[in-house]
């Protein structure tokens, strides 16, 4: 059993050096990524949002309200336009991601009580700026709202504590638990950047068998495997799951080690989740090309799930909350169990023993490629390319 293995290792040593595309897939690809992604979002957030402000006011009380707008961290005030339609035309070109307007008389309708309206617009097509111009929007909003009224109780008598009561009755004390820095790229960089490794580990599995078939050289891989497909598959598999392994790994410590994102809990629990998930993406792979043994199909399906695994496994929206077919597909990727992982290992710390049944998931995946290994057996022993 073992000179076969060793076999069909070397034999596949020889392929991945003999083409540039392998190289690429498995080093270039995977390390650049990683690379662009932090680099990226080093500052946590792409901040500030370029905004407009449209204050056809021009009063003390409206300039105030630019001065808090300029002084938000989400926003950045590139210009004041003079009307409402320049700022939406501005808006509509992709020129600002949102603009702030302030009404006609707005000082003098604070000061009379008549309920001035202000009004600010974002562009949520596309979402994190837009999401951030809103928030900063709206909190400016809030505030000049409490300053009118602080300013209208001192007016008639209210001392400053008596007017900060009224304003703000409750104080909110907030902590962000495992991310008190509130930053976006140690929630989404360790999940897109092994999302993209899972994806490529699906391509190149599904790639290296689909051409062995595709070009008609099945039979001597299967021969030099002494005839067993599990051989054939392991020891083609395994240069390819020590080299993501390798790169996975890499990727996690360029993270976790030199970008000081946390990891709450020992390295080895995260580093064996890696593992374990460039081993249960090829098992995945593996079932497709059983499932459809043909090199265009089977990658068109790796692809499709690889794509769709990014919004599907809860990086930025709860599965529970999913439609229940959606929550299901998640459920049979192993990037979501990958996730859930590094939430709890990495970001919440907790023991090793509360995710078990994550890691006993990704552990299934190579065992539901047994059922169907005589069906690509047969294929792969009567090599017909279907194109």
């Amino acid at each position: 059993m073992f000179a076969p293995l060793w076999n069909t290792i070397k034999r596949e040593l020889r392929r991945l050096t003999s083409r540039r595309i392998y190289v690429t897939m498995m080093l270039i690809v995977p390390m650049l990524t990683a690379l662009f992604f932090i680099d990226l979002m080093k500052s946590g957030l792409p901040l500030p949002v370029p905004v407009t402000v449209v204050d056809m006011d021009r009063s003390a009380m409206s300039r105030r309200v630019t001065r808090a707008l300029q002084a938000s961290q989400y926003l950045d005030i590139t210009r004041s336009d003079d009307s409402y339609h320049e700022a939406l035309s501005r808006l509509r070109r992709g020129d600002s991601y949102g603009f702030f307007y302030i009404p006609r008389n707005f000082e003098r309708d604070c000061l009379n009580g008549s309920q001035p309206t202000l009004s600010y617009y974002t562009n949520m097509s596309i979402f994190v700026p837009g999401t951030m111009s809103l928030k900063g929007f709206t909190t400016t909003a809030v505030v000049t709202e409490m300053g009118v009224v602080k300013t209208t109780l001192t007016a008639v008598g209210a001392t400053d504590a008596v007017a900060m009561s009224v304003i703000q009755p409750v104080v909110i004390d907030s902590h962000g638990l495992n991310n008190p820095w509130l930053n976006y790229s140690v929630y989404l960089n360790p999940s897109f950047i092994s999302g993209v490794i899972a994806l490529l580990v699906m391509l190149v599995t599904a790639f290296s068998i689909g051409e062995e078939i595709k070009r008609g050289t099945s039979p001597r891989w299967l021969d030099t495997a002494g005839g067993s497909m599990l051989v054939a598959l392991v020891g083609k598999l395994a240069p390819q799951t020590v080299i993501f392994s390798a790169v996975g790994i890499a990727c996690e410590a360029l993270m976790f080690r030199f970008c000081h994102y946390p990891l709450n809990n020992h390295a080895l629990h995260i580093i064996l989740a890696m593992v374990l998930l460039v081993i249960a993406c090829q098992a995945f792979a593996v079932i497709i090309c059983e499932i459809l043994p043909n090199l265009r199909l089977a990658i068109t399906v790796c692809s499709l799930t690889g794509i769709l695994s990014f919004s599907v496994v809860g990086f930025s929206f709860p599965v529970d909350q999913m439609y229940g077919g959606i929550g299901i597909l998640a459920s049979i990727i192993p990037l979501r169990y990958f996730f859930l992982i590094y939430v709890d290992q990495a970001l919440n710390g907790i023991p090793l023993f509360f995710s078990r049944s994550y890691y006993i998931a990704l552990l299934i995946f190579p065992l539901l490629t047994f059922p169907l290994l005589r069906r690509l057996r047969r294929r792969c022993l009567n090599p017909v390319y279907v194109p």
